[in-house]
């Protein structure tokens, strides 16, 4: 990992987001990822004859089929504002394909870039160029409502049984930052999700976004929050989400991050984040 936080500091999401001021401190908080500051050159693609976007159908809520069989999604809306950011809709395709063929597809000149959740890695760059990421995925604490902390949650937990899937990422993260608590491992999420609702574990740490459906969810019933902050640490949980493109194309590359950067400087990229992730995860 080419960039590693080295402290429970570092790993915080302060100073990445916008959150709302203590007025509007119950209002859905937006990942916003870019550094308004910079101001990225707008790409002349005039010669591009096309851009062609590949996806699968089978990744809800970010490429899948809905009840038409119409291709929708989160990366479908994020692909055709890419589009018209970069002023070329009439040059733009979206095609979906199996997970396997993608890879190839690209290869053999079918598409220009993938928009599928394929992971900047540094094996994965030596076959993609990617844009920055657009959506990251932080790790988060629930608890039972009548428990939900705020941050510091360092201290506060002291002592306290946190549930955590067994041998993941995020039982790793829960060990080496926090480790005051006494770490509860489960093999399964329904299970650790019903000994947290039956008072057995004090909280459950994991992935947010896996989290927030479920408390969005029929099976919550309402009995829980998120406690404490996002937290982000790219050495256990990756850099999250970015688009691919050719290794020798960097230049799309750079062009989608412009669209990028524009689409969530004028609140486009919030739209389509609360009409898919009505309960953040941020």
């Amino acid at each position: 990992m080419a960039f590693r936080w080295r402290s429970f500091a570092f790993a915080m999401l302060i100073g990445l987001l916008s959150f709302a001021d203590g007025a509007r401190a119950a209002a859905p908080q937006v990942p916003v990822l870019w550094d308004a500051k910079e101001r990225l050159p707008k790409p002349d693609l005039s010669t591009l004859p096309r851009l062609r976007f590949l996806t699968t159908t089978d990744f809800p809520p970010f490429n899948f089929l809905d009840g038409a069989g119409k291709l929708s999604g989160f990366h479908i809306d994020l692909a055709r504002a890419i589009c018209a950011e970069l002023g070329i809709v009439e040059k733009c395709q979206i095609q979906a394909l199996p997970w396997a063929e993608l890879e190839g597809a690209l290869r053999k000149g079918e598409g220009e870039a993938i928009i599928a959740g394929i992971a900047a890695t540094p094996e994965s760059r030596a076959t993609y160029a990617f844009s920055r990421s657009y959506l990251q995925f932080p790790a988060r604490f629930i608890m039972p409502k009548g428990k939900a902390l705020t941050e510091p949650v360092f201290d506060k937990l002291h002592g306290k049984r946190v549930g955590v899937i067994s041998g993941s990422a995020h039982e790793r993260m829960l060990r080496d930052y926090f480790n005051t608590v006494q770490v509860v491992p489960f093999d399964r999420p329904e299970e650790l999700y019903a000994d947290l609702k039956a008072g057995k574990v004090d909280a459950a740490f994991g992935d947010g976004m896996r989290l927030a459906f479920w408390l969005g969810g029929s099976d919550a019933a309402g009995c829980c929050r998120f406690a404490g902050g996002p937290y982000l640490a790219p050495e256990y949980l990756g850099t999250g989400m970015a688009i691919a493109t050719k290794a020798d194309n960097p230049a799309l590359a750079a062009a989608i991050d412009y669209a990028l950067q524009e689409i969530s400087m004028k609140g486009t990229f919030a739209e389509f984040y609360l009409r898919y992730f009505p309960v953040s995860f941020f």
